[in-house]
């Protein structure tokens, strides 16, 4: 007997959501990032502005994942794809959590510690060198996110794809 299909509502609701975000932390990581350190006078400048907007990807990150882990969580145990949607969905939110309220934070302190001013330590500054690791982490974990989100994405869209209209 084959298992009871998830509601395509929660489905499509998930796919949506994390377009979504998908679309605006992309859009972060390709476009806005990059043009703040190309165009603004300092890296200090564009580090602010950066680390001014982060904030708003790993928190509506964070919600949109959430979301996505409802809405497979809701849908029947031996629906196609619910526990990768769940666990990666769980997961990612998870990294985005870590990011912006482990990381960042201690990103912010260094930055603060150096009156703001990250350029003007040495090469060797062991603060330097803490600020590269952590911000190497911050990347890393939103990029993980946004893999496993993908893979939510993926296996909600083939489910859509495959399923027979209601």
């Amino acid at each position: 007997m084959t298992p009871p299909a998830p509601r395509s509502g929660g489905v499509v609701a998930t796919v949506l959501v994390l377009a979504l975000w998908l679309g605006a932390a992309i859009y972060f990581a390709v476009a806005v990032a990059p043009a703040a350190f190309r165009v603004l006078p300092t890296r200090t400048l564009a580090g602010a502005l950066v680390g001014g907007t982060l904030p708003a990807i790993f928190v509506s990150g964070i919600v949109a994942l959430l979301i996505a882990a409802l809405l497979a969580w809701r849908d029947p145990a031996g629906a196609p794809g619910r526990s990768v949607r769940l666990a990666a969905s769980l997961l990612a939110a998870a990294l985005c959590a870590v990011a912006q309220f482990g990381v960042d934070p201690r990103i912010e302190r260094l930055r603060a510690s150096l009156g703001g001013a990250l350029e003007g330590a040495s090469v060797g500054d062991p603060a330097r060198a803490a600020f590269g690791r952590l911000h190497a982490l911050s990347v890393g974990l939103l990029g993980l996110a946004m893999v496993l989100a993908i893979v939510v994405l993926v296996v909600a869209s083939r489910h859509l794809l495959t399923r027979p209209p209601e």
